[in-house]
C-alpha cells in the first residue's frame, strides 16, 4: 500500500530544486511492506512499452 510521503522542508526543497532543473514534476510516495519485482532487461522493456501504449505509469511488484 502506498501513501503520499510526508516530506521535511529540506527534502522538499531538494525535490523542487531537481524538478526545476529538469523541468519535470516528481511525485513522492511511501510504501508499506511492498516488495518490488526484480525484472530483467527484456521484462522491463515490455513494461515500459506498455506504459507508453497505455499512457500510464506502472510499478512492478512481487506476486
Amino acid at each position: 500500500m502506498w501513501s503520499f510521503s510526508k516530506i521535511e522542508s529540506e527534502n522538499l526543497k531538494a525535490i523542487t530544486d531537481l524538478e526545476s532543473k529538469l523541468d519535470i514534476t516528481l511525485i513522492a510516495f511511501s510504501d508499506d511492506g511492498v516488495q518490488y519485482a526484480d525484472l530483467n532487461e527484456d521484462a522491463a522493456k515490455e513494461v515500459k512499452d506498455l506504459e507508453k501504449k497505455l499512457g500510464l505509469s506502472l510499478v512492478a511488484l512481487k506476486a
